[in-house]
């Protein structure tokens, strides 16, 4: 397999000459900022606002550094994993004549940013175990075959992709091969991140909307090789990360210990979940997940589901995904919200 980024990125992307900010073309500290057209008396807040944010948002990238054994120069930061998943579109497929490959069922944002940016979606399932059909995906490859998109652990099935499956794609395929690992602080399987040098076309995806509990701030992460990453720096929005995002996310980045001691109550609350639904007549079958959610099948989903909102209780309805009828997807909620949930549910009349 010989990887070259030049084969696969879109003309007019190599060619693109980026936005420059004045945030970019200085570095350092000034005493005086008059360059960016801001309010210089600050902002209605508490904490003023009125700057523009650091555009690589190298603070936050370096606390990260730390974590995951990543230098700074392999790490994006997008508005969550969608904004990562949509360059990776821009940057690489050419609009209505290149493809890319997803396995279903997953993430349902690859194909709406498939759709939006006017590239053909092949599906490749996967098989009864939600594992990679491999033959499938070699056949589906052509030559405008640009992504693989694979999501391990998976959504919404919550098992992990066989890893010695995925390393198969990654030596043969001359495109990108994107991990989505939301979910891998969740997870016993090693991330695909310290791969990097193995592999030239991997793109890993994380998040720091589950684990780490900032779904609000949307910071979604990239981790490539830095000719990749420089292709996503050229064609993000300049500011891409506000600032309060930035400041908050170092701030949480330090506290590692109180992330590390929720993974481990959702796990055993998980589990604990698990045992309480195999005892409901209406549960057929709980998939293993390495996430921190369940897929459950059912003798009824529909119903079910209806009646969990007519009781204030949203769960997520995937009866009608490919390989999932009769499922709902439960997350792991808190010890009173899983006990709310099964108490509600032994009272479901099917």
């Amino acid at each position: 397999m010989n990887f070259d980024i030049n084969n696969i990125i879109r003309t007019n992307i190599k060619n693109l000459k980026p936005y420059s900010s004045a945030r970019d073309e200085f570095k350092g500290e000034a005493s005086v900022y008059l360059d960016a057209n801001e309010n210089a008396f600050g902002s209605p807040l508490a904490t003023s606002y009125n700057r523009y944010p650091d555009p690589m948002a190298y603070a936050v990238k370096t606390r990260l550094s730390q974590i995951k054994g990543v230098p700074p120069k392999n790490i994006f930061l997008g508005n969550g994993s969608d904004e990562a998943i949509d360059i990776l579109f821009r940057s690489f497929c050419n609009p209505g004549v290149d493809n890319v490959i997803i396995v279903p069922p997953t993430y349902g944002m690859y194909e709406v940013s498939a759709n939006i940016n006017d590239v053909e979606l092949k599906r490749v399932n996967l098989t009864a175990d939600y594992q990679l059909n491999l033959e499938g995906i070699a056949e589906a490859i052509d030559k405008n075959t640009k992504l693989i998109f694979i999501c391990s652990p998976n959504n919404p099935t919550g098992n992990s992709i066989h890893r010695e499956d995925i390393e198969t794609l990654l030596a043969n395929f001359n495109g990108i091969v994107v991990i989505d690992e939301a979910y891998i602080n969740f997870s016993r399987q090693k991330s695909f991140i310290q791969e990097l040098t193995e592999y030239a076309n991997l793109v890993v995806l994380q998040t720091l909307s589950k684990a780490w509990g900032l779904a609000a701030l949307r910071v979604g992460m990239a981790f490539a090789s830095e000719e990749i990453i420089e292709v996503f720096n050229k064609v993000k929005p300049p500011y891409n990360i506000n600032e309060a995002s930035q400041q908050l996310a170092l701030e949480a980045l330090q506290n590692t210990n109180q992330v590390n001691d929720w993974i481990k109550e959702t796990l055993k609350e998980r589990d604990q979940l698990v045992i309480n639904l195999k005892n409901l007549d209406f549960v057929l079958d709980i998939y293993p997940s390495d996430a921190n959610f369940i897929l459950v099948k059912t003798t009824a989903a529909d119903a079910i589901y209806n009646f969990l909102v007519e009781n204030g209780i949203i769960i997520r309805n995937r009866n009608k995904v490919e390989l999932c009828e009769g499922c709902l997807r439960i997350t792991i909620g808190t010890p009173q919200e899983n006990q709310t949930l099964i108490e509600t549910l032994k009272s479901y009349k099917g």
